[in-house]
């Protein structure tokens, strides 16, 4: 007998390639199950639809995204290297976990209630880590910020303007220097002092 939880995660991971194929549109229960080696009843009797199983795949990533960024931002001490890392992996992650990152940005899924709780629930997780790595900066004294809150939206904000460019042109975006360039001008400014 197979195990639920299981099943129920070999068919998000199976269903998580094809999403990031074919684009949830274009993707099949037929599909699915074919990749699975399985018969369409079999996945029905663990997922009642093909948006059930893309709500899945989406909080999956969206899992390990929140558990990469969480290792980053743990992995070193300063305030400084937590946003760096923070930024690198975020944006990072986002190129490996194409479900996750077209839930949140996809126009044409905007009809799926699951969607616009994802969306918010990302907002909210990111502006609280944000404020935190600047609190602990001000704290620090390694940051002068005269609002955490303002300051975590602008940052926010900087990096899903990036997004865009970053993922849409992947021949010519070197992300390594775009993401440089702009932890220099979070940290350093652009007005000489």
């Amino acid at each position: 007998m197979i195990n639920k939880e299981e099943f129920r995660r070999k068919v998000i991971i199976s269903a998580g390639k094809i999403f990031s194929h074919y684009g949830f549109k274009k993707t099949t229960m037929d599909e699915i199950a074919k990749a699975l080696k399985m018969g369409k009843s079999s996945v029905y009797y663990y997922f009642e639809s093909k948006e059930e199983i893309f709500e899945a795949v989406v909080l999956y990533e969206a899992n390990i995204l929140r558990n990469e960024l969480t290792t980053a931002i743990k992995s070193v001490e300063s305030p400084v290297g937590k946003m760096k890392n923070y930024v690198f992996v975020r944006m990072k992650s986002f190129e490996k976990l194409s479900n996750y990152y077209n839930a949140i940005f996809d126009k044409n899924l905007d009809h799926f209630d699951f969607i616009e709780k994802i969306r918010e629930k990302y907002d909210r997780e990111e502006l609280a880590i944000l404020r935190l790595i600047l609190y602990h900066g001000v704290r620090q004294k390694v940051f002068h910020v005269a609002n955490t809150e303002y300051t975590a939206m602008a940052i926010q904000t900087t990096l899903k303007g990036l997004e865009v460019p970053l993922f849409w042109k992947k021949k010519e975006v070197n992300i390594e220097n775009r993401l440089n360039a702009i932890l220099d001008v979070l940290f350093y400014g652009i007005v000489v002092k």
